[in-house]
């Protein structure tokens, strides 16, 4: 491998490579447009643009892409080729800077919500210059944002931007107030991608892997992740070179792949990079998702991103890591070595917690997909329920400043482990609580409730913007203050006291936190159906026509969209369930019978001496069940035509009609052919086995 210092962004049209390949007075100009944010003029992107190209052909790049992430929860991209013709019939290699600000792709297939007519097909792609260009097998691709003709954002990117720039104004008026100035404020993002690698021989047997990305059939491997000796084990050689090809993909491109390990369930591993502004860490996320899945065919595996494609191990998620930082360095949620006289970080530190308190259902609605409804609660993940966990210290502090009793700081000191040779080492303020969906873990939080196929934009929009709602009401009121301190001091009390229901640093996984969460009027939305109806609630849409982050048919549309895709996930699983039940299971099944009445007239024609027993109880079993599958299918399948019957305005009722009528005969079926797996002899089985799958790598 090459020396990684020269290895890492050999890729990337950096900051670095536009310093030496741009006049100074171009990179200047392009520095202090992307830090004003204002539009790029078109002499100087004509600059770059030809300076890109040169760079990318140079590389062997032939083509360029505005790469864009639609509300498919996926990227797209269209590819062009620098060529241009020429009078005598030769070419040359051109790029515009209008082609490099501004794309057209067609738009007419990519989900809209409502937001324009099918056939109405213009779409603009437009250059976010703060996400670097790169090149991927002869692309150049372009991070761009992508919006209707009428000025609708029909992609992630676009609302994302937005909301970083509402928390910027809101945060800078806050800091104002301490003095501060600082000119810029951004959020950062660390995403931790958990994922699954399967043998791609064993995959390419499983028709619900490839048509729905999860098992949904399958009998429980005598072992699981019982005695938890895959968690951060020895990595298997297999994978441990399919992780180092990964790095070196990644790491070419800019992204900064830092840490790997083996995860909770036997085939099950994360990848964690280093913390960046949040639009690039999405971006670099979707880098990341796609060049797991491409890599994994090189090494004859299969990447598996669902949430739960296992249903009797842990599920993946991705650990959302957000902070606020100021263009001074200064981290707004870092606490300090004395968080109780830090009254910034208190101010800020309350801000998070007020916007989760009260902007719960979002925060839900923001991961809520039909694949994390799996893995929301199931022991291995945090609860559908949100709340906030802050550790013991700061939790003693917030006790002190509600009650208003002075703070007796407990000595957190170093940590002895009892062995004289082992040095001892400094014991940070929190611990982690894995069970809490957003926790405060030293100097950000970590939002744990994205699922590992999705895309981290939506719930990094609604966290950013949130935040600058509460921010907003705290700068409205502290700007007006006659004495500040004693405003500040007033506000953070109060704050903690209102907003204090939304902590807690228990055991998540409890049952009894169900009833308390209740008690304490915290909201409980378990499933899809159930949460994203509320995206439409008076309140949630007027926090973001506020901020100017989504406008209310820019929300109604997302509504809608994930409605549909809720519903279209499982009615995909359902079509399959119905289609390996009736097609491959129910005859083997009877292929299985057939042998066992074969065995038992055998025996009957030999003599009677010779005992049938085991044959004639084990076909009564197996044909009972058969008889019951056959039946429960046919049921599956009256409530699928049901499903016909609801119109295009139905979205909510036909998700409901699915979580509350499909799902709970699915699961009926699932467990009849999992039963059935147990009893029926390997060679007539006709897909691999869950433990084939988690163990045949």
């Amino acid at each position: 491998m090459t020396k990684l210092p020269e290895l890492f962004g050999s890729e990337v049209f950096n900051d670095a490579v536009m310093r030496r390949r741009l006049p100074k007075e171009t990179y200047e100009a392009l520095k202090k447009t992307v830090e004003d944010g204002k539009p790029l003029d078109i002499s100087l992107a004509n600059v770059v643009a030809n300076s890109m190209k040169d760079w990318a052909v140079e590389r062997g790049a032939t083509h360029y892409t505005h790469w864009f992430q639609p509300m498919t929860g996926v990227t797209a991209e269209k590819h062009d080729s620098f060529i241009s013709p020429r009078p005598d019939g030769s070419v040359i290699m051109e790029f515009s800077g209008k082609a490099l600000v501004q794309g057209e792709p067609d738009a007419s297939s990519f989900p809209s919500g409502g937001l324009r007519a099918t056939f109405e097909a213009r779409g603009y792609t437009a250059w976010d210059p703060t996400s670097y260009a790169f090149i991927k097998e002869g692309i150049l691709f372009i991070p761009t944002a992508f919006c209707s003709y009428s000025g609708h954002a029909l992609d992630n990117k676009t609302p994302l931007l937005r909301s970083m720039k509402a928390i910027e104004v809101q945060a800078l008026r806050v800091l104002k107030l301490f003095g501060s100035n600082a000119k810029r404020v951004y959020t950062t993002t660390g995403i931790e991608q958990e994922y699954f690698l399967v043998d791609r021989e064993t995959y390419n047997k499983r028709k619900d892997l490839i048509y729905t990305g999860r098992t949904l059939f399958g009998a429980p491997p005598p072992k699981g992740q019982d005695m938890d000796i895959h968690y951060f084990g020895s990595i298997k050689m297999r994978i441990s070179a399919y992780m180092r090809e990964l790095n070196e993909e990644l790491w070419k491109v800019g992204v900064l792949a830092k840490t790997e390990h083996n995860e909770n369930a036997p085939a099950q591993h994360e990848l964690a990079p280093i913390f960046m502004t949040t639009n690039v860490a999405c971006d670099h996320n979707q880098i990341i998702m796609e060049r797991m899945r491409r890599v994994a065919k090189k090494h004859g595996l299969t990447c598996l991103l669902h949430e739960k494609p296992f249903a009797d191990v842990s599920g993946s998620g991705k650990h959302n890591n957000w902070s606020m930082a100021t263009d001074e360095g200064v981290n707004l949620l870092d606490p300090g070595k004395t968080p109780e006289e830090n009254a910034q970080f208190l101010l800020f530190f309350c801000a998070v917690i007020k916007a989760v308190d009260e902007d719960q259902e979002l925060l839900r609605i923001s991961v809520a997909t039909a694949g994390n409804d799996h893995r929301l609660g199931g022991f291995e993940a945090p609860p559908a329920i949100v709340s906030v966990y802050v550790g013991e210290e700061l939790e003693a502090i917030l006790d002190a400043i509600d009650t208003g009793i002075h703070y007796d700081k407990k000595a957190v000191g170093n940590l002895e482990v009892g062995v004289d040779i082992l040095p001892a080492f400094p014991r940070d303020a929190t611990d982690r609580n894995r069970t809490s969906p957003f926790a405060f873990t030293g100097s950000r939080f970590e939002f744990r409730m994205p699922g590992s196929s999705m895309s981290v934009a939506a719930p990094n929009t609604v966290l950013n913007c949130i935040v600058a709602e509460s921010l907003c009401q705290f700068a409205d009121e502290l700007e007006g203050a006659e004495n500040f301190n004693s405003a500040l001091n007033d506000l953070i009390r109060r704050t903690i006291r209102e907003h204090r229901r939304v902590i807690f640093n228990g055991n998540g996984y409890d049952a009894a936190w169900v009833e308390e969460a209740e008690r304490r009027g915290l909201v409980n939305l378990p499933s899809t159906a159930d949460a994203v109806p509320h995206l439409m609630d008076e309140k949630n849409v007027a926090v973001f026509k506020k901020h100017g982050v989504y406008s209310e048919d820019e929300l109604r549309s997302r509504r809608d969209i994930r409605l549909d895709a809720y519903c279209r996930t499982i009615r995909t699983e359902a079509n399959t369930m119905l289609e390996m039940v009736n097609v491959d299971y129910i005859p083997a099944v009877i292929a299985y019978e057939t042998v066992l009445a074969e065995a038992i007239n055998a025996k009957r024609s030999a003599g009677s001496a010779i005992p049938y027993r085991t044959e004639s109880m084990l076909l009564a079993d197996i044909a009972a069940q058969n008889d019951t599958l056959h039946d429960s299918a046919a049921a599956l399948k009256r409530l699928m035509d049901g499903a016909k019957g609801f119109g295009p305005e139905q979205n909510v009722e036909l998700a409901r009609y699915y979580r509350t009528k499909v799902l709970p005969e699915m699961n009926e079926v699932r467990k009849l052919v999992d039963s059935l797996e147990l009893m029926v002899g390997k060679k007539f089985w006709p897909f691999p086995s869950t433990g084939s799958l988690l163990y045949r790598v």
